[in-house]
């Protein structure tokens, strides 16, 4: 079962069997500043408390194509301190991705040939990061990003959504897990 309490509670969350359907509200995002030159802190996510050790894994089915659509996880400590990792529908191709915030946002992403795949992020958090993982289905997990975050303060994390240009996305989440952190960067 997915729970944990609304950051921004969406439009719309229904159960559907173990899933859960969330339909974002249109102008719905999270940034800071860079190059748009905006605040957003409207997104839909559904948090529970994650340790200094440990790691979120959300499953989710990447079946949209308006721009800027995107699901993932969202790892949060406040407004201005938070990474969200996912997969954004942009430029007219699913990109994987992540956000991190410290003050500003920064923004990687590249393409990935999984639109209409179930996707899983995986956010292990030890130490003073947090290493990015994904994977489409049960193909082997890819590296995505090794990224600073505060250690030992109190943070949560959980499934996000956002529809920054329409109504109407729906995302069917699968799957959200924690557990202990990975124990190597590499393997």
């Amino acid at each position: 079962m997915i729970t944990g309490d609304w950051l921004n509670p969406p439009p719309a969350a229904d159960r559907d069997g173990s899933d859960l359907l969330v339909t974002a509200a249109k102008g719905s995002d999270f940034w800071r500043t860079t190059a748009y030159g905006y605040d957003r802190d409207s997104g839909h996510a559904l948090l529970s408390p994650l340790g200094p050790e440990a790691a979120v894994e959300v499953s989710f089915v990447a079946d949209y194509d308006h721009q800027f659509d995107q699901a993932g996880i969202l790892l949060r400590v406040d407004e201005a301190t938070w990474i969200k990792t996912g997969a954004e529908y942009c430029d007219g191709e699913l990109q994987l991705g992540a956000v991190v915030t410290n003050g500003v946002s920064d923004w990687s992403s590249a393409p990935v040939p999984w639109a209409g795949r179930e996707v899983t992020l995986r956010a292990s958090r030890s130490g003073d990061a947090v290493t990015i993982r994904a994977r489409a289905g049960d193909d082997p997990w890819h590296l995505i990003r090794l990224a600073p975050f505060p250690a030992g303060v109190p943070a949560a994390a959980g499934p996000y959504c956002c529809a920054p240009e329409r109504d109407g996305l729906t995302v069917r989440f699968t799957r959200v897990s924690v557990g202990p952190p990975d124990e190597a960067l590499h393997a």
